[in-house]
């Protein structure tokens, strides 16, 4: 793909129809050829928010009516269509959001996988019945949608988040309003254009594509009974307040300064291939990235040194070619920001082993290209404690197994970590110790699979898990019911 290749309209989804918005223009560019418009179009307004709550609410009762088998065909013949594009879409998704291509169309296939999960949850108990101590009577548990979501989903997967939460709401009878990160509003036009062409009956799911302060006034629109969020603490918790100042239901997933431990009995060829992968994989834009390295003294010397020669062996370029192994930030002002960061080191205790440094070829200067970055810190920094959001990791090395997991609990954070050991006490450690909500065994801390829970401890998380079934407690309300016959006695 060049500078040449046709640039993609914006469009919103209201009410079953394409509408262009009403707002200032988005010009949505490739962070690797920032000169390379990947497409473009007006913002939706006021006017479109209020337009797709309100077709939502319309479409909600014939929705939530639709037996659930019915509904579950439709989000398999949308997983159906992301397979067939997958190729083409992955592509777009690496020129928008700058991931490799091989990633890109890996998380298309993954939002088709999503999808069929909850595509056959209609095929599955809907509810439970409990024996009563009264004669004659049964006690029935029935889950029930709850209305209207607000959908509101970050860069960094364009298509898979927004499907793990638009899938179990769908598919458990609810209506959508969308509203996606700003700087990746293709890939949720494309996930739109899924659904639309699997047969989604107009109104079930509205897309905006939409600034913060329109954002703001979607979470707080009466029309609104729940809102799904992922993105940065800070924000989400201002969404948390907002919510509880209208009980309204709110889930989180937020941030993470994820952690993986080097113990002394580790494989250290796995951990350094795993520990790779965790960190600079879609350029550490990730929510359970590894950010942070623990490594005890015993193996600290050996593992470091293999760790920092694959890492700066890491191609970084244009993620469109299939040698790259690393492609760039989202945008310019992301690599900035970290960059800013990192020219700090020199003042702090730390030493950096690879990386840091800005590139001088015009090509990755011009994009927002960082290199994979190892800091290694001896004392207290912003680089152990803060989400960089980026491919840097920092790095501290521990006395012993029990105080390498000990540094992995010193954070605000809690969503994932990662254990590189053999040894059964100190898994058994790790699991009872760690306050986080995913936690790796001798593998990287990112991944997530669809039919298991995810989300996270502390401040990386609020409300009921998502995925697998545990998403079923957010996107839908209880009814106990005691049925007892008339002539019961």
């Amino acid at each position: 793909m060049t500078a040449n290749t046709p640039k993609a309209s914006l469009r919103h989804l209201v009410a079953g129809q394409w509408r262009t918005g009403s707002g200032a223009q988005l010009i949505d560019v490739n962070p690797a050829r920032p000169a390379e418009v990947v497409a473009e179009g007006l913002l939706a307004g006021t006017g479109e928010l209020d337009a797709a709550v309100g077709a939502a609410r319309d479409a909600f009762p014939r929705w939530a009516a639709t037996p659930h088998p019915v509904r579950g065909r439709i989000l398999d013949r949308a997983a159906d269509v992301l397979d067939r594009r997958a190729e083409e879409w992955g592509t777009e998704l690496s020129r928008e959001e700058g991931k490799t291509v091989a990633e890109g169309i890996g998380e298309v296939r993954r939002a088709a996988e999503i999808f069929r999960f909850y595509g056959s949850e209609g095929l599955r108990p809907v509810g439970e019945v409990f024996a009563s101590s009264r004669e004659g009577e049964q006690i029935q548990v029935l889950h029930k949608p709850v209305g209207v979501f607000a959908v509101i989903t970050p860069f960094n997967f364009p298509i898979a988040i927004p499907a793990w939460k638009i899938a179990p709401a769908l598919s458990y009878g609810n209506t959508v309003v969308w509203k996606p990160a700003s700087v990746v509003p293709l890939l949720a036009v494309r996930l739109a254009e899924a659904l639309v062409a699997a047969g989604l009956p107009d109104g079930v799911l509205n897309l905006l594509v939409t600034n913060g302060e329109v954002g703001g006034r979607l979470v707080a629109h009466p029309g609104i009974d729940a809102v799904t969020f992922t993105g940065s603490t800070e924000v989400g918790t201002r969404l948390i307040e907002a919510c509880g100042r209208r009980a309204r239901p709110i889930q989180t997933e937020m941030g993470g300064k994820n952690a993986a431990a080097v113990l002394a009995d580790a494989d250290l060829d796995l951990a350094a291939t795993e520990v790779l992968a965790g960190a600079f994989r879609s350029a550490g834009q990730k929510c359970t990235a590894t950010s942070r390295l623990v490594v005890t003294d015993a193996v600290a010397d050996d593992f470091l040194a293999t760790l920092v020669d694959r890492t700066a062996a890491l191609t970084v370029g244009d993620p469109l070619s299939p040698e790259v192994q690393m492609g760039p930030l989202v945008t310019a002002s992301a690599r900035d920001r970290i960059q800013s960061a990192l020219d700090t080191v020199e003042r702090t205790p730390a030493r950096m082993l690879t990386g840091g440094y800005r590139y001088a070829d015009d090509f990755r200067r011009t994009g927002a290209f960082l290199p994979p970055t190892i800091v290694e810190l001896t004392g207290e920094s912003e680089l152990w404690h803060e989400e960089l959001f980026g491919p840097v990791l920092a790095v501290r090395r521990a006395r012993d197994d029990q105080a390498a997991l000990d540094l992995v609990n010193d954070s605000r954070f809690g969503l994932s970590a990662a254990v590189f050991t053999d040894n059964l006490r100190a898994v058994r450690a790790a699991v009872e110790r760690l306050a986080v909500g995913v936690l790796h065994i001798n593998s990287e801390t990112a991944g997530a699979d669809p039919h298991v829970p995810f989300g996270g401890a502390k401040q990386s998380g609020f409300g009921p898990k998502e995925q697998g079934r545990a998403a079923r407690e957010f996107f839908t309300t209880t009814t106990t019911v005691y049925l007892r016959g008339s002539s019961a006695r």
